[in-house]
């Protein structure tokens, strides 16, 4: 089950299935992208994803899967791919607040999202090798890019698991927060970024996915850059930004 709350800008998007751990089937995936849909719609200025009870997300529901006839390939590539895809491109910040497991299928909502802060003890890595199965859903770049190639055959070889904390000194995620502090944390942040300059975060959400998919040389990104500021100059909030500081005064940000 997937719920979506809507209030001051701000979406939750909840997986509310804590009896399978929110595992997803393609079921659960197109409520999930449909909550997507809705909040764009809606038009947030910012949006946090969470799991309900003991875990963010333990992947793929597969209690109903006859591995006889299981459509692993079309599973992946027509349910999960598109649903990252929309995650990653939500035209406002997203934030992750994740505890307990995140595995496959919900490691892969993670790493879509912009800023994910976890539990101290989350549980984090590849434990599909007792499945004769692997990392999917992104998880093999994720971890080449931060941990290397060793570290990374290491995790999915063992089936060893990553705390949060673990997680966020390797440089995976964002931050790593006392897990009954983590919602009330996150929801703060989330919050507060609401009200700030939307357009400017997202140049900057832009510049950096430029950046990590196409591994844009320095002075080019440079460019890039200076571009995204001179198209910024021209709005609402960078206009008020300025104003603001000129007054001695907090500013009032419209998300234009």
């Amino acid at each position: 089950m997937i719920t979506l709350t809507v209030e001051d800008d701000v979406a939750e998007v909840v997986l509310d299935a804590p009896g399978r751990l929110n595992a997803l089937d393609e079921s659960a995936l197109a409520d999930l992208d449909d909550a997507y849909r809705e909040a764009e719609a809606a038009g947030v200025r910012a949006l946090l994803l969470r799991g309900e009870g003991r875990a963010f997300c333990a992947g793929r529901d597969i209690s109903a899967v006859d591995p006889a006839t299981d459509d692993a390939l079309g599973y992946l590539r027509n349910r999960v791919t598109p649903l990252l895809w929309r995650m990653a491109a939500f035209p406002a910040p997203t934030f992750a607040a994740a505890h307990g497991a995140c595995l496959g299928v919900g490691l892969g909502l993670l790493i879509a999202t912009d800023v994910v802060y976890v539990a101290d003890d989350a549980k984090i890595g590849s434990p599909f090798a007792n499945l004769g199965a692997t990392l999917d859903s992104g998880g093999h770049a994720l971890f080449f890019d931060r941990l290397g190639a060793h570290r990374t055959l290491d995790l999915v070889y063992t089936g060893e698991l990553m705390s949060g904390a673990e997680a966020v000194a390797a440089g995976l995620f964002s931050r790593s927060v006392p897990g009954p502090e983590l919602l009330e944390f996150t929801r703060t942040r989330v919050e507060r970024v609401a009200q700030g300059p939307t357009s400017a975060f997202l140049a900057s959400k832009s510049l950096v996915t430029e950046l990590r998919d196409e591994r844009v040389a320095f002075w080019s990104a440079v460019a890039h850059e200076n571009e995204a500021q001179g198209a910024l100059s021209e709005t609402d909030d960078y206009r008020e930004g300025f104003a603001a500081f000129q007054e001695k005064r907090p500013p009032r940000f419209t998300g234009r």
